[in-house]
């Protein structure tokens, strides 16, 4: 819900802060440390029990939240933003983890789909609640409004939690650790500042990407030796762990982008306030909310295989409608688009999930989770950055190509701040020729860039075919999931 809720106030974030330079780092500041974190927690949960590092997870997500509160700038959003994806680290993959330690295996699949049916709840009022926070309250209380929430999980989890004992006591690979972090860091600067601030060829850009690419290689090299890695690479020996983490990466980076640009686009080009925002996200989540635990129902009952591909032509199809929006399109057209967006989406938050972690017993599930909490992470955090980049540069190419021929006076609005189209009250003082202009600049950077999101959107609906024919039987408690090798290569 919290993501949901920050996505709807970017706009109105940006207006108050200025930096749409910076736009990204709301989201990608959050996804780096978190994606970092998950595999850490998710390891450290199996060796000491899920409890005590959900909770610790809870408490630094509820201290970020505080701080993003008092941001006065986006260079301070973008740190708090990134306290708060810590503590994001260590929730994601347990709390997905608990749910297949605490419920007998023959109800596990029910419980993954409510699972997925929260989340799509959470993901409907979110939209929602944050717009009428930023409407009505102010955009601080979007991060605000986690701190009640928060603490009421954390009496449940505190007193009513009772954990499974079950626990391999492993070494932590610290040089996996202090290889991996930083060659994400690297690599999001890199992205982020190329063509930004430095010139893509620029030795701050250049050493950016050989510093990561060298950090990578290492950690390649460290996991492939460690006796307990970070990411347990022999479970990519399985074939389903495989391909549903192939398959999460590449729709997660393909969905990051829709939630991220289309409020930008409904206030941007449409000129809608934050509500509006959130009301045509909200077709987005409702459809996601029904094939969610659809597809938890559904997945033993036909293969990952059938489920996701299903899923993904249909959130492929979404998303070229979506590339099909003009300045002249209706709100109708981009509650219906996102709609297609939504049901396409919604199995993969449950079936990915499942395939992930049905492989493996409970004594390795926390690494499981995590692997695929972090790869499907990664794939976000990318596509936040490239198409962020991407957006970026199509949005200053084509406010030259409108303001072109125009006197140098036309021509030095183009300059003007871009935070003025996202705020109605700013809007309205925008010369009318000028805000068409801008518009249609801002409206093609945005369709552009989910034209381009296809390609992630359409390998994952090839690497769909990887997986095999594996469906949802349930889950042992204490030994491999169907009695198998978790490294065999077949389902």
């Amino acid at each position: 819900m919290d993501n949901t809720i920050v996505a709807t106030a970017t706009g109105n974030i940006v207006s108050h802060l200025g930096g749409i330079d910076k736009i990204v780092w709301i989201t990608a500041a959050y996804l780096v440390t978190e994606m970092a974190g998950m595999p850490i927690f998710g390891k450290l949960s199996d060796m000491y029990g899920r409890k005590r590092f959900f909770v610790f997870g809870l408490v630094v997500f509820l201290l970020g939240s505080m701080l993003c509160g008092t941001a006065q700038n986006m260079d301070q959003l973008a740190i708090y933003r990134a306290v708060q994806g810590i503590g994001g680290g260590a929730l994601m993959p347990i709390a997905f983890t608990i749910i297949f330690d605490v419920v007998p295996r023959e109800k596990a699949g029910r419980f993954s789909g409510m699972f997925g049916a929260v989340f799509g709840i959470a993901s409907i009022f979110g939209p929602l609640l944050g717009s009428y926070i930023t409407e009505h309250l102010s955009w601080r209380w979007v991060f605000y409004i986690n701190v009640p929430v928060g603490i009421l999980t954390f009496i449940f989890v505190f007193f009513f939690y009772h954990e499974s004992k079950q626990h391999m006591k492993q070494n932590v690979d610290w040089l996996g650790i202090i290889t991996l972090v930083p060659a994400i860091v690297c690599l999001m600067f890199a992205l982020e500042f190329g063509g930004n601030k430095y010139a893509w060829n620029s030795t701050q850009i250049i050493g950016g990407f050989v510093v990561a690419g060298v950090l990578f290689t290492l950690f390649l090299l460290v996991e492939s030796k460690a006796k307990e890695p970070v990411v347990s690479f022999h479970m990519f020996r399985n074939r389903v762990f495989a391909g549903s983490n192939m398959v999460g990466i590449l729709t997660g980076s393909a969905y990051i982008v829709a939630v991220i640009y289309i409020p930008i686009y409904i206030q941007g080009v449409l000129g809608g306030s934050a509500i509006n925002a959130g009301l045509e996200l909200l077709p987005m989540m409702l459809g996601s909310s029904i094939t969610a635990p659809l597809g938890g129902m559904l997945a033993n009952k036909m293969s990952y295989r059938n489920l996701l591909f299903s899923s993904c032509l249909v959130f492929a199809g979404g998303l070229y409608l979506l590339s099909t929006l003009t300045p002249t399109s209706s709100t109708f057209e981009v509650m219906a688009y996102m709609t297609v967006v939504g049901l396409g989406i919604g199995p993969s938050f449950s079936v990915i999930g499942m395939a992930s972690m049905s492989e493996f017993d409970a004594r390795q599930r926390g690494a499981a989770s995590s692997t695929n909490s972090f790869v499907r992470e990664l794939g976000m955090t990318v596509g936040i950055v490239v198409f962020g980049v991407i957006q970026k540069d199509v949005f200053q190419n084509q406010l030259k190509s409108q303001f072109a021929g125009l006197s140098s006076k036309m021509q030095g609005m183009q300059n003007m701040d871009p935070r003025s189209m996202l705020a109605p009250e700013t809007r309205a003082q925008i010369p009318g020729f000028i805000l068409d202009k801008l518009s249609a600049a801002l409206s093609y950077s945005v369709t552009h860039s989910i034209l381009w999101d296809l390609i992630p959107a359409l390998m994952g609906l090839a690497a769909v075919f990887w997986i095999g024919n594996a469906r949802f039987r349930g889950m042992e408690f204490g030994g491999n999931a169907h009695g198998k090798q978790v490294d065999g290569a077949e389902s």
